[in-house]
């Protein structure tokens, strides 16, 4: 299975949907917050595709959640925006709730820089800003329990 995952939109809708336009094979998209308008929108133009969202330090009177515990294909996924554990100033809050969720994936945004990491068994993403130049996301490929994660640019 193909997951799309965006974070900080901050009103580039149209962005967010050539770039959910693009990954034609995700049947997942995974928004880590700051744009839920943005979200909102381009989930209406793709019924469909699954959306899940968050919760960012600028979504005002959001009715989303700061944090998820999904599991898809048995790979549990733990997402956050990230402003509530501090990441701008370091990943070890975020790496400690995600072992006490026993995420095998921690997705974060907030600090707009693409990052990825593993360790000891548990991968970490922040797929960058949609809102930038050139727009960043990231694509996790689920395969037979095998975990794939990648950022790309658009």
């Amino acid at each position: 299975m193909k997951i799309l995952v965006v974070s900080d939109s901050h009103g580039m809708v149209t962005a967010l949907s050539k770039i959910v336009r693009r990954q034609t094979k995700a049947e997942v998209v995974l928004f880590l917050g700051d744009g839920e308008r943005d979200f909102d929108e381009v989930r209406k133009e793709f019924p469909e595709k699954m959306f899940i969202g968050v919760r960012g330090n600028n979504d005002w009177y959001s009715s989303l959640k700061n944090t998820e515990l999904i599991t898809i294909e048995g790979v549990r996924i733990f997402m956050t925006h990230g402003h509530t554990y501090h990441v701008k100033y370091g990943l070890s809050e975020l790496k400690m709730s995600g072992r006490a969720e026993k995420a095998d994936i921690v997705l974060f945004g907030h600090t707009h820089s693409q990052y990825t990491e593993y360790e000891d068994g548990m991968y970490i993403m922040n797929p960058g800003a949609v809102m930038g130049y050139p727009s960043e996301y990231g694509v996790i490929d689920i395969q037979n329990g095998q975990i794939l994660i990648n950022t790309a640019v658009f």
